[in-house]
């Protein structure tokens, strides 16, 4: 059996520079050499550190704060052309923090639709 920490990363101003966003981006960019560092000091332990780095997200808030015409926009910028669904995250998170990923340490999982990708 093994352990396993998922972290959540950047998107957007997080994964690449932009202006006005200096502590948020370095915050960010913190959090994936934390697990980086946090799997290395884990060695032999059986605990497992990976990193979700979700992109735009059809959640509720994002729905109220958007419109629907703001959603769509945003899910344009997606190689996919859509916001990710709640349930799509869920499921990345649940592969990273079960056995199914047990060959996976100081790891980044991308579920943005491509956006940081392209």
């Amino acid at each position: 059996m093994s352990y396993a920490i998922v972290g959540f990363g950047p998107v957007g101003p997080g994964t690449t520079g932009a202006p006005g966003f200096t502590a948020y981006s370095a915050s960010k960019a913190a959090v994936r050499n934390l697990a980086r560092t946090w799997a290395e000091d884990l060695k032999g332990t059986g605990i497992r550190v990976n990193v979700l780095t979700p992109g735009a997200t059809a959640t509720e808030l994002a729905k109220a704060a958007l419109g629907e015409e703001g959603l769509k926009a945003y899910g344009a910028m997606t190689a996919l052309q859509r916001m990710g669904d709640p349930a799509e995250l869920g499921a990345a998170a649940a592969f990273l923090a079960s056995d199914d990923s047990s060959f996976m340490t100081a790891s980044e999982v991308a579920v943005d639709g491509g956006l940081a990708q392209l």
